[in-house]
């Protein structure tokens, strides 16, 4: 068998997950999108991972894009496959129902950018560059890249990004809200994982409960989102994790929640 182009390791109840193919900048190339598929399913499968963390191997890049190399003699139906291959393994990540962190550790375009915009949240070096660069191959985002980036910077920013091609810094896609966080990339991965620590130990339903609320929620009504996160809310009471919490509270200690 072919090595895995991933890297995966458990650190606690966080599991980080790495694109290994820096030799290509870590470009996804069908073999990388299956392998991520496969290792986001075993993630939400897995009772004793509470977090992922998704990165890049080497210094340069997070994922510096699609392999071009790949896809260049693409025929329109083989392209259109290839982008709903995609498309799917990143929904898989969009829809984990447990928080999902990007730490990008460097270039992050084209099908890296979409790849961080499906994780639900991003943690940026102060060295990353972001951009969807596609329209300079004469193609257009495949991935989600419009409706994602849409979803998180607005059209005026989507508009700019995927119509001139051009990277933009980690202080602007900040700005711009396409990364929650910019660390200097010497404490890119301590405060990554530091925030992972905190998630994981969170109230795991509770995580899952947010998650799904504001999933359904940006894609429904208004009155249709709030109906569901009451119901969501109402949920939280038949777990045992509210009580603990809640007597916690109440008792000024530290809860200990057992995804119960």
């Amino acid at each position: 068998m072919s090595e895995s182009p991933l890297l995966i390791e458990d650190q606690g109840a966080v599991r980080v997950i790495t694109v290994n193919r820096p030799d290509k900048l870590n470009a996804l190339n069908s073999a990388t999108l299956d392998a991520l598929h496969r290792a986001f399913d075993d993630a939400a499968a897995d009772d004793a991972v509470r977090v992922v963390v998704l990165t890049g191997a080497g210094p340069k890049a997070f994922v510096a894009g699609a392999d071009i190399a790949e896809i260049a003699d693409l025929r329109p139906v083989e392209g259109r496959d290839f982008a709903l291959r995609g498309q799917a393994m990143m929904r898989r990540v969009e829809t984990l129902p447990k928080p999902v962190i990007a730490m990008v550790n460097g270039f992050a375009l084209g099908g890296g950018l979409e790849l961080a915009m499906c994780c639900h949240l991003r943690i940026a070096s102060d060295t990353a560059k972001v951009g969807q660069p596609e329209v300079n191959l004469g193609l257009i985002p495949g991935f989600g890249g419009t409706q994602r980036l849409l979803r998180l910077a607005g059209r005026a920013a989507t508009l700019e990004l995927c119509l001139t091609g051009a990277p933009v810094n980690a202080e602007r896609a900040l700005a711009l809200g396409i990364v929650n966080r910019v660390a200097p990339a010497a404490e890119l991965q301590a405060q990554t994982m530091a925030l992972a620590e905190q998630l994981a130990n969170a109230a795991p339903l509770a995580l899952r409960g947010v998650l799904d609320c504001i999933n359904t929620g940006g894609e429904s009504a208004i009155g249709e989102g709030l109906a569901f996160e009451a119901a969501q809310f109402g949920l939280m009471f038949a777990t045992e994790d509210m009580r603990e919490g809640t007597r916690a509270f109440l008792e000024r200690r530290k809860p200990e929640f057992q995804n119960r």
